[in-house]
């Protein structure tokens, strides 16, 4: 069956967990199972391969670009929540994951500072490990660096380490007003 804008209407008809071989205008050729048809998008959705299996390859098709359909067998409906395969503890060290990721992108934004303040926090991070007490700069959890974040306001840690902030810190200051003076 070969299904173009005027035949994109049969595409709708191929019911839930049908097997078909498609051919695309495109030069693609798979097989899959439907999923469902979306009207509106004129949007075919199908599970690639003939097999289920733990992982599954979904692929989105604009029934204008089939250039050939074969139905090739039914099955059962491949969205059936009883033959659905979730890793759950896999799922959940995602979720942990991307919860611990967040947090820590948090706490990369200083709260209570301006613009600059944060520019200068995001540059000196690429640099050296730094976070935030509350408004203050703290670099390699020694040296502070306060607000105006000037060189004058860096204090504590070893004199060498000082000296170091101090310095990346003019180079970022120097460098961001560059940048900001340019645009």
């Amino acid at each position: 069956m070969a299904m173009d804008g005027s035949n994109a209407a049969a595409a709708e008809e191929l019911a839930v967990g049908c097997f078909v071989s498609i051919k695309t205008t495109l030069g693609d050729d798979f097989q899959g199972q439907v999923i469902t048809f979306d009207r509106p998008s004129n949007i075919l959705i199908l599970q690639e391969g003939l097999k289920g299996g733990p992982k599954r390859n979904i692929r989105l098709l604009k029934a204008n670009h089939i250039k050939e359909l074969s139905y090739l067998g039914q099955a059962e409906d491949p969205l059936d929540i009883k033959n659905c395969y979730l890793d759950l503890n896999s799922l959940r060290a995602r979720e942990e994951s991307a919860i611990r990721q967040a947090e820590a992108e948090c706490e990369r934004i200083g709260v209570g500072v301006t613009s600059q303040a944060q520019n200068i926090f995001d540059a000196l991070s690429k640099t050296l490990p730094v976070r935030w007490d509350k408004t203050v700069i703290v670099v390699m959890n020694e040296v502070r660096v306060s607000s105006p974040y000037l060189p004058e306001s860096v204090s504590g840690g070893t004199p060498a380490a000082n000296d170091r902030v101090k310095k990346v810190l003019e180079l970022e200051r120097r460098r961001l007003q560059t940048r900001g003076g340019g645009q």
